[in-house]
This record gives C-alpha cells, sequence and structure tokens, in this order.
C-alpha cells in the first residue's frame, strides 16, 4: 500500500481547497460493476454525498491537477494575478493518491479538474494520464467525473471521455460580452467546441455497444452574480444547452467575491444563494415538469422570485388556469399545482382508476396539501379564485418563511445567440 507524504498532503490542501468554487459534480446516474480482481464500482446513482455547510458537493475527491493558471479571470480565486500558494501534481502522484484515499474509505471517486498551466494541451494531457493510471494500472472502476480545459485538442478530449464517466466543460459567464470583460483570455467558441465533440460522441455511442464514452454524459457551470445577466438570460442558455448541447445539468453557482480589489466585478458582501437556489428550482421546472423558459421568467418579469418557488409564483401569475379537479386533470395539468410533484401525480393518476379522489386522499398520495389546497377544486372555499392572489401568495410566503432554512446548493438579453448551436 502506498504511503501518503507530507509533501503530497501540503500539495492536497492547497489544491483541494482552490477546487472548492467548481459546484458542477453530482451523483452519475450510471451504472458499472466491477470485475474480479479490479477496484471500486459505481451503482445507479452514483457515489454517496455529503455536503459543506454551505451546501457544495464534497462527496469525492475534488481537487485540482494544478493551481498554477495562466489565466486571469477577474471571478476566480486561482487567476493569475494573485499571489498565493501554488502547487501541481503529477499523474502519478493524484492516481496513487486517490487510490490510497478509496482503500482508506474516504472517498469513492475522483472529481479531477485544472489551471491551465503552459497550454491547455499540456493541462489536458495531464488530466488524462491521471485517468488512464487510474484505469489501466490500478483497475479503478469507480466514479471519475474529468473537466475538459477549452482549447485542448479534439484527441484528448476524446481520450478522457473513454475513460471518466462524465465530463464538463464550465461556460461560467453567460453572455460572451461579458466573458470577454471579466476573462479575456477566454471565449465562448473555445467553450461550446468541446461540447459539441463530447455531444456529437455521445450520440455516437449508444449504450451497450462497446466501450462506454463518459456514459453520464456532461455538464457546465454558470457563475451567477458576477455579471449583469438576469435569470431570464441566464435559462434561456439553460435551455438551449439541454436542447443542443444534450447537458445532462447546468449548475449555477453563486459568485463568490474572492477577489474584491477587482473593480470589474459587483461589490457583493456574500453569494447571491437566494438567487441560486430559485435558479435550480426554475431548472427542475424545465427538466421535469415541462416548463418552457417563457413560463418561469418573461419580458415583463426577467427576474425569479426570491420570495417564492417558481412554480408557485407562476401559478399566481395564472389564476386562470385553476382550480383543477384532480379526478379529471391531465398529468402535465397536475404538474403546474404547487405542492404536487411527477410521483403523486402518477399515484393520483392511478388512484382515480378505482375511485374519486378527495383531499384527504391527495395527502395520502404525496401532495403538499398546504400548498396545493389554493389550486385545486376539491379544496373548495380555500381555492385561488375565492381568496385572491394577493392573500395566497401571502399565506404561501407565511409558510416558507416558517419552513426549514434552504440548502444553499439549490439555490439583458444575449449578445448573440449560441455559436454553433444553431442545429440541434
Amino acid at each position: 500500500m502506498n504511503m501518503i507524504t507530507e509533501k503530497t498532503l501540503k500539495k492536497l490542501q492547497i489544491l483541494g481547497a482552490s477546487a472548492k468554487y467548481d459546484v458542477s459534480c453530482a451523483s452519475s446516474g450510471v451504472r458499472r460493476e466491477g470485475w474480479p480482481g479490479s477496484l471500486g464500482s459505481v451503482s445507479s446513482w452514483g457515489v454517496c454525498h455529503s455536503f459543506a455547510d454551505d451546501g457544495r458537493c464534497i462527496s469525492l475527491l475534488k481537487v485540482l491537477l494544478s493551481n498554477y493558471c495562466r489565466y486571469d479571470c477577474a471571478y476566480c480565486l486561482n487567476r493569475a494575478g494573485n499571489d498565493l500558494p501554488r502547487a501541481v501534481f503529477n499523474p502519478e502522484e493524484l492516481a496513487g493518491l486517490t487510490m490510497e484515499f478509496y482503500r482508506r474509505n474516504y472517498i469513492e471517486g475522483l472529481f479531477l479538474s485544472s489551471g491551465v498551466y503552459r497550454s491547455p494541451d499540456d493541462t489536458m494531457e495531464g488530466i488524462v494520464r491521471t485517468l488512464r493510471l487510474l484505469r489501466g494500472k490500478y483497475r479503478f472502476t469507480g466514479y471519475i467525473h474529468a473537466k475538459c480545459i477549452p482549447g485542448a485538442s479534439p484527441e484528448l478530449v476524446l481520450q478522457a471521455g473513454s475513460l471518466a464517466d462524465r465530463l464538463s466543460v464550465n461556460v461560467e459567464i453567460p453572455s460572451a460580452v461579458n466573458l470577454k470583460k471579466l476573462a479575456p483570455d477566454k471565449d465562448h467558441q473555445s467553450i461550446y467546441a468541446p461540447m459539441r465533440l463530447i455531444r456529437d460522441k455521445l450520440a455516437e455511442s449508444p449504450a451497450g455497444r462497446g466501450p462506454a464514452f463518459a456514459p453520464a454524459g456532461q455538464s457546465t457551470q454558470l457563475i451567477i452574480g458576477a455579471s449583469n445577466e438576469n435569470d431570464q438570460d441566464v435559462l434561456r442558455l439553460s435551455s438551449l444547452l439541454y436542447q443542443r448541447a444534450g447537458l445532462k445539468r447546468v449548475y449555477y453557482s453563486g459568485f463568490i467575491p474572492v477577489n474584491a480589489y477587482d473593480s470589474r466585478l459587483p461589490a457583493l458582501s456574500e453569494p447571491p444563494l437566494r438567487r441560486e437556489r430559485r435558479l435550480y428550482q426554475a431548472d427542475w421546472l424545465m427538466r421535469f415538469y415541462h416548463f418552457q423558459v417563457g413560463e418561469i421568467v418573461d419580458d415583463p418579469h426577467p427576474q425569479l422570485d426570491l420570495d417564492l418557488d417558481p412554480k408557485s409564483a407562476w401559478a399566481l401569475r395564472h389564476p386562470e388556469f385553476f382550480p383543477l379537479n384532480p379526478n379529471r386533470a391531465s398529468y402535465r395539468e397536475l404538474l403546474r399545482v404547487p405542492g404536487l410533484g411527477p410521483e403523486s401525480a402518477k399515484r393520483i393518476l392511478a388512484a382515480r382508476r378505482c375511485r374519486k379522489l378527495h383531499p384527504e386522499h391527495l395527502a395520502k398520495l404525496g401532495v403538499v396539501m398546504k400548498r396545493a389546497r389554493f389550486f385545486l377544486e376539491e379544496s373548495h372555499s380555500t381555492d385561488i379564485h375565492s381568496l385572491g392572489p394577493d392573500k395566497v401568495r401571502s399565506l404561501l410566503l407565511g409558510e416558507e418563511s416558517g419552513a426549514a432554512a434552504p440548502n444553499p446548493a439549490w439555490g439583458r438579453a444575449l449578445q448573440a445567440p449560441l455559436m454553433g448551436f444553431q442545429r440541434a
């Protein structure tokens, strides 16, 4: 068994801390069994997770290959102009450290990113060599999420995808103009190019046919609050990325003011965690509740309501849609009811085949009646038309203010359309 040296631990202290602002890691959604003589496995919902006090995922060994970076992005702790401790792992050292931590049951997988040292290709090659050692020399079959470096050669991106479960390329700043302002060395074209490559390769590699390429797909991260895009801009971009780049997840990271001296950045005293949470909820509506961006935010309402969840805010703006009869409403209509999710909607459809449903039945089927009662016919005198939207809003706000504190990890038109994603 390898011994972890003091020098390696010092590097880990530096490079683990440098990686904590990247939130784009989560369950893999992929299953891979180990084989005799191998180490690790991935179950259906990915690795196990724990969360730091600020809600960030810390379940994987989440580390940078290096925090040396040639770029000077205004919003990044590891920017070239900052005076901070720097370190770099060599691939053998990092692969051995990962295996040592796995054997000690500290971790179940690896999330690997890096600052761009020397060049994008040099950095990406170091990531690929680390993954190749884990999969080959150490026969590690556990979960690996690797960050692709914009500007790296397509060959290296494809090699990473043949070794990792998930790949991600961070967009970071939603609009091209603001990215150029805050990160002059970067551009959206170099970010979207590997996204398109990964998307196309995934389309060529259907499950069960030959070696899997990034079976958990790809994701990205958007930094929220470092630039002046509104929530409509952010969600439009996310929707395009889901539709045209085939992303599994878009992660929203409230801007953390680590470089307060830079006048290009807004003067924030703390990250916009409530806005982050609302964006995650809106993202959930787009992915699982069949909402379109224009229904969640529009020109008259370009910002999400920070006091109410997006579905409740939509329901209050559209009282004409309610009240719904749970015994006749379709699945998609039921998903529009606050306090009612996909599972409870499916239970309603199944149960009403056997009998007429009343409020007491709905509660047993998982419907949160404290919220849903304002939008259902069976709730009689408490529906939105009897009370009025303003009264319902007040009652919903009272319920939300009395709820447990939210997990912070939830929670101008773009200058040009997505370059390179004009066709699906």
